[in-house]
């Protein structure tokens, strides 16, 4: 048996008795052996495959320099998702390309030929519901989960399949479509379908082609939510059948013009000023769940949103770049804009949209504005999801394996994180974050604003103040005390925290820390740091609750970063000042709550002039 101590070659081990010194040999020979691999790599552009040990492909990924791309997996330090990669590749191939235009093609092509389990993928089968309309003489309109590459047409996606029944009962209601499903044939008499109403028959000649295709063309519009005209034909019908005394005509006409104003109000998001079409992508990743949400504005109006799903290894970047090559390559309605929530290559993306698709989009990051404000909405969905998704899983053998590493009496049902963020001294905060049966628990998540350090960096300051105050309330307001106590740092952090703990009489409440560079676990007594292997369940969880105080306190450290950028900002206006800043900041919290109201509801909220109110308005919609 090896000691706990016995060597470092870049990846961790596992260290406890259970692992024998030949299984420690053959983890230290494979990872050599790719790395080894990575080094050889040319130094072209290309895609590189990276295999487990029974040759399966588990990630594609493309390069600008394989040699150079693949060789920053093996370096040390590398973020979880990584190492969790790093520990399965066994073999890695590649394929050398003319550039790395050419190298995203073949990435795309690779990803749907070989499925790997860490690469994001989109299949024809997608997740949510749209309504195909078929390209035919005489069209058929029906929902569909399957995209077929026939020339159809496709709106959507839908989140909700009520949303999709609503909308094909209206079409149904307001449109005689054909509703055979076999290719239209001619016939001597028509189906049922006429007789009620429901299809003009075109399979008799009862219809011309250039009468059904007017009808196509309503139902085109009324799916990308042009509804004006198709409100106001509603309107003339009812009024003329209430003229003839026909009051079941009317009735029925009154119906159906509720129902689409009905859905006219649902798809009214956001008003824009002009016709263009506009995406939005966002993305949200906790390794290595992975959530992309799409927003689709047509017109102004919100015709479709939808979450895509997957767990993946890359970083967001490159798996935001992996989803709209796979989503807007399988023959959807292509928007004139698109905007996504982080910075991807967006020459490559713009050259792939204008010589692969052959149409002209413009891919940009907003930073303000409306756009902004709609893609901050889409993430917030994507984030959400996220968390949805991780407090669904069943973690309660992890929470057992971290009960014999901590040595605790139970499974900490209650985990307590905590972590610093500051810059230069500036806008230190900490972070107070809590899983809950080893799920995120955002309900229990607080933000310290650190007081007492006049400027200093002092992160040993920072957790002293933040761990008193937290456990003071519980303590002063009876709360549930955690079951672990978690610290993102080393030594000196864990035993600050003991220190705060034991003085306020909570010697009880086990506290560990975890530092960074090899994952190792740090214990507040004299037992040695504990370095695991990173498929270890319950490390697994620490470095879950660990990964969300980081983006947590990172979090409130931009927000007051922001914070200080919208006063000296607002202090800039003619007619505002430093009390006036504090008024505004106070009653809107920030500048986009501002830009949604009119000046007499700020005046009247912040408690400023109404021509300061005024300046303020026209300065942010600059």
């Amino acid at each position: 048996m090896l000691d706990k101590n016995a060597f470092e070659v870049g990846l961790s081990y596992q260290v406890d008795k259970q692992v024998t010194e030949q299984e420690l040999k053959t983890r230290r020979e494979n990872f050599e052996k790719a790395k080894a691999k990575a080094h050889a790599l040319p130094l072209n552009p290309g895609c590189y495959l990276m295999k487990d040990e029974s040759g399966t492909v588990i990630y594609v990924g493309k390069a600008k320099s394989l040699r150079k791309r693949v060789s920053q997996y093996f370096l040390p330090n590398r973020d979880r998702k990584t190492q969790a990669l790093v520990e399965k590749i066994r073999d890695i191939d590649h394929v050398i390309t003319g550039n790395d235009y050419e190298a995203l093609i073949l990435e795309n092509n690779l990803i749907k030929k070989y499925n790997p389990h860490y690469n994001i993928l989109l299949k024809d089968g997608k997740s949510y519901p749209m309504i195909r309309i078929t390209k035919e003489d005489f069209p058929k309109v029906f929902s569909t989960r399957r995209i077929m590459k026939d020339g159809s047409e496709y709106f959507g996606p839908f989140p909700e399949a009520q949303k999709v029944n609503q909308y094909m009962d209206l079409i149904d209601r307001l449109f005689s479509l054909r509703k055979c499903s076999t290719p239209l044939r001619k016939r001597n008499q028509p189906c049922l379908y006429y007789h009620i109403g429901r299809c003009s028959a075109p399979c008799c000649g009862k219809v011309t082609k250039e009468e059904y295709g007017k009808s196509i063309d309503r139902i085109r519009g009324f799916l990308s939510g042009k509804n004006d005209d198709l409100e106001r034909q509603l309107q003339d019908e009812m009024n003329v059948a209430a003229k003839k005394m026909e009051y079941e005509v009317a009735a029925k006409k009154r119906d159906l013009l509720q129902a689409v104003q009905a859905v006219s109000k649902a798809q009214m998001v956001e008003d824009h000023s002009n016709t263009e079409s506009r995406d939005y992508a966002a993305i949200e990743m906790r390794s290595p769940l992975c959530t992309v949400a799409l927003m689709q504005f047509r017109d102004g109006k919100l015709i479709g949103r939808a979450l895509y799903r997957a767990q993946t290894f890359g970083d967001e970047s490159e798996t935001l770049l992996n989803f709209l090559t796979q989503y807007y390559e399988d023959g959807r309605q292509i928007p004139t804009e698109i905007y996504v929530s982080h910075e991807i290559d967006l020459d490559l993306i713009s050259r792939y949209f204008n010589e692969f698709l052959k149409v002209n989009v413009r891919v940009s990051v907003p930073k303000e504005g409306r756009d902004f404000r709609i893609l901050r909405m889409a993430a917030e969905n994507a984030s959400r999801d996220v968390e949805k998704r991780l407090r669904s899983k069943d973690n309660s053998q992890a929470l057992e394996v971290l009960r014999d590493i901590c040595s605790l009496e139970e499974p900490p049902e209650l985990i307590e994180g905590f972590d610093i963020a500051q810059l230069n001294g500036k806008y230190t905060v900490a972070s107070l974050i809590s899983f809950v049966n080893g799920n995120p628990n955002p309900a229990g998540y607080r933000r310290f604003n650190i007081k007492s350090l006049d400027g200093a960096i002092d992160d040993f300051g920072a957790m002293r103040e933040a761990v008193y105050r937290r456990y003071s309330r519980v303590i002063n307001e009876n709360l549930q005390k955690p079951g672990l106590v978690l610290i993102d740092g080393g030594k000196g952090q864990v035993n600050i925290a003991r220190e705060v703990l034991d003085d306020l009489g909570l010697a009880d409440v086990p506290v560990v820390g975890l530092a960074k560079r090899y994952e190792t676990i740090v214990f507040d007594d004299d037992r040695p740091d504990l370095r695991l292997d990173h498929s270890n369940e319950g490390l697994r969880v620490l470095i879950a609750v660990r990964d969300e105080c980081h983006r947590f306190a990172t979090g409130a450290n931009q927000a007051m970063r922001s914070k200080e950028a919208s006063f000296h900002l607002l202090q800039s206006i003619p007619g505002i000042g430093k009390a006036s800043s504090e008024k505004i900041l106070a009653a809107f919290t920030t500048l986009d709550d501002v830009i949604q109201c009119s000046a007499e509801e700020i005046s009247k909220r912040a408690g400023i002039s109404m021509k300061a109110a005024e300046n303020l308005i026209k300065r942010l919609k600059v």
